[in-house]
């Protein structure tokens, strides 16, 4: 009496079938984990820190010097009404942002080195950069 079921080479085929569809749809979404690392860090350095930042100006009347101000209270400032931001935001590289407030304290930079961690590296993203894609 012979019972159904597959063969050791039917079997064998299937994975081998499976292995190249593999092989061909996997390079495909490879770049995507980057991409869509470099979008969060865009959007973290665009909207929510950027909003703690102008909320913190709109209180005190400057950027602050760094962003630990967000969390905790620098100093003595009456106006202050954080935390504007719960913890300090990491990029998703796992590495603090990086913030530079201009000399007269109206102006900002916010940067997060990319993958390689170091600046210049083709991968920085930050607030100032162009939109559009062109530095």
């Amino acid at each position: 009496m012979r019972r159904g079921g597959f063969t050791f080479v039917e079997i064998l085929l299937v994975v081998v079938i499976i292995g190249i569809l593999a092989s061909m749809v996997l390079p495909r979404f490879a770049g995507r984990s980057e991409q869509a690392r470099q979008q969060v860090a865009l959007s973290d350095i665009n909207s929510s820190i950027s909003t703690a930042l102008d909320m913190y100006e709109m209180d005190i009347g400057v950027y602050p010097d760094k962003l630990n101000a967000l969390m905790e209270k620098p100093g003595d400032l009456k106006n202050w009404n954080g935390p504007y931001l719960k913890k300090k935001p990491l990029d998703p590289w796992g590495r603090e942002y990086i913030y530079k407030p201009s000399s007269d304290k109206k102006d900002y930079e916010l940067i997060s080195y990319g993958r390689d961690g170091a600046s210049g590296g083709g991968d920085d993203i930050s607030n100032k950069q162009d939109l559009s894609g062109q530095d």
